[in-house]
């Protein structure tokens, strides 16, 4: 009679297991999708840790982010060093003012199925991701993304939401390196002016790279 109860009780704490993990999955996959769906514009300050594969920091940086569905973003280091990266929905242009250096590159192209494509992507962007797991740690849920293609140089991007709102991202790439991304005084879907996705390089500036325009992709 004991064992069976014992069984009985281990079976059932399964089950509650189970039931658990799926909520949890559920949870952040609604998450993740509400994200994408219906987050038009988002502007945010970041703090950013890139920590090696022994959990050695690196680099810590800081700045601010903003985005404007659908393919634009805007991603400004301010410290300890100035640079500056700008999807515009064609092209993604990499200033570094110390170099003065501008960098452009098909956006199509360097997008791809990276981290990037989350933040500035349409509907269609989590087609390129399988969700591996999905917990919740204090106050914060997180879901577990692998990119589906082998090219994107990462192995995992995990986001987490606090109160329904992301607050922190982790991008392992495929040396185990991890960026940790916390972001701070968080705006979702208020006016920003499309010209912060406009970029001219300065004329000091040495330009790497062909940028498109949108007369050659329209013939």
């Amino acid at each position: 009679m004991q064992n069976r109860l014992k069984r009985a009780l281990s079976a059932l704490l399964l089950c509650l297991a189970m039931s658990g993990a799926q909520a949890a999955a559920e949870d952040g996959q609604r998450l993740v999708k509400s994200f994408i769906d219906d987050v038009t514009s988002m502007s945010a300050r970041f703090e950013q840790t890139l920590v090696d594969a022994d959990d050695n920091i690196i680099e810590e940086a800081s700045g601010s982010l903003e985005i404007l569905r659908p393919g634009r973003f805007r991603w400004s280091y301010e410290d300890p060093y100035e640079q500056l990266l700008i999807a515009d929905g064609l092209n993604v242009w990499s200033y570094d003012a110390d170099l003065a250096q501008v960098t452009v590159k098909p956006q199509a192209e360097v997008l791809g199925n990276t981290p990037a494509l989350l933040l500035g992507g349409a509907g269609d962007v989590l087609s390129e991701f399988e969700l591996v797991e999905s917990f919740t740690d204090r106050d914060t849920v997180w879901v577990r993304l692998a990119p589906l293609g082998e090219d994107s140089g990462f192995s995992s991007v995990d986001l987490g939401f606090t109160d329904e709102q992301l607050s922190r991202m982790i991008f392992i790439d495929s040396l185990g390196q991890s960026t940790l991304i916390a972001l701070f005084d968080v705006g979702v879907n208020q006016a920003i002016n499309e010209q912060r996705f406009a970029f001219t390089p300065p004329p000091d500036a040495d330009l790497v790279g062909t940028p498109l325009s949108a007369n050659k992709i329209d013939h």
